[in-house]
């Protein structure tokens, strides 16, 4: 049952984030402002990706040693950490898969923008060449995010908490129970 939780919450986000960028990039229709936003997208994947990351190589002693002084946000670090597996197969699966997804339909819409402007580029090797610069920097970029999320995971996470504490604060609402 789970699973197929994660697949609607996964279907519905892709949906609005898809329809937000393409919306986007028509009502622009400008190659640069497209790739401005490809490179975003691909950027939030390598964020999300060094988020979840962080969350499985993070240590707990350090978060319950701070949350015991009652440090502001080492509470959700703890919860963090606690539910790492779930943290990481959100973050790393399905925020990873939506924006790799975006990514390609993005990267395709500006091949699509760049033939129509310029007759004369190869259709084929302009997909080849976009579906190539998307994957490098996006397995580029999480592969120095890796490295970069186990070196300071516990850093990493117990700013996450802090941020996550912001937000149940102002919100009112608790993540990971």
């Amino acid at each position: 049952m789970a699973g197929l939780l994660v697949g609607v919450i996964t279907f519905l986000i892709a949906l609005l984030m898809s329809l937000g960028s393409e919306a986007l990039v028509r009502a622009v229709n400008n190659v640069l402002i497209a790739i401005i936003l490809l490179l975003f997208v691909i950027f939030l994947g390598i964020f999300f990706d060094i988020l979840g990351t962080a969350a499985t190589a993070a240590q707990l002693a350090p978060y319950n040693a701070r949350a015991a002084k009652k440090v502001f946000g080492a509470k959700q670090a703890v919860r963090i950490k606690s539910n790492a597996h779930k943290v990481a197969n959100y973050f790393n699966d399905v925020i990873g898969d939506i924006a790799g997804t975006l990514s390609g339909a993005i990267g395709a819409g500006i091949v699509v923008s760049l033939i129509n402007q310029f007759a004369t580029l190869d259709v084929v090797l302009m997909g080849g060449m976009m579906t190539s610069l998307i994957a490098a920097l996006t397995v580029g970029g999480k592969a120095i995010g890796k490295s970069f999320a186990i070196k300071n995971a516990n850093d990493i996470i117990f700013r996450l908490g802090v941020v996550l504490a912001y937000w149940e604060k102002y919100t009112h609402t608790e993540f990971l129970r």
